[in-house]
């Protein structure tokens, strides 16, 4: 396959798959649009393809949690604190070993206490959504 179609290709199909996370997921289009950057200075137009779906799934991935979890999680009684040495940073995973607590009403996320900060987490991937102050 010649790499003009393969660009043409993705042109157009970006064209209609962009508009429809507009509205909805503004980190996705963030992170669609670095992952192509970094992924044509590194692999050309087929990474930056690749680069672009990497990023479009991150970026929607680290969006910030709805308005009701935050307000769920600042409203719990503050649980034991958990030390790590590693940073507790968006976009990082936290360990493994602490123990989250699934939000009832919406279990795309979860929370813990990590050196004395409140942390809000995706379970599947214990990669840190939003810290509350």
């Amino acid at each position: 396959m010649s790499l003009k179609i393969i660009i043409a290709s993705t042109l157009a199909l970006s064209a209609f798959t962009v508009p429809a996370f507009a509205d909805d997921n503004d980190g996705a289009i963030t992170g669609a649009a670095g992952g192509a950057a970094t992924g044509a200075i590194v692999g050309g137009p087929v990474g930056a393809v690749v680069g672009g779906v990497v990023g479009l799934a991150a970026g929607a991935a680290l969006d910030p949690p709805p308005r009701e979890v935050i307000t769920y999680v600042e409203q719990q009684p503050m649980p034991e604190t958990v030390v790590v040495q590693e940073p507790v940073e968006v976009g990082r995973p936290i360990p493994q070993t602490v123990v989250l607590t699934p939000v009832p009403d919406n279990p795309t996320y979860s929370y813990a206490v990590v050196n004395q900060q409140r942390v809000i987490v995706d379970p599947r991937t214990h990669t840190v959504v939003q810290v509350l102050q």
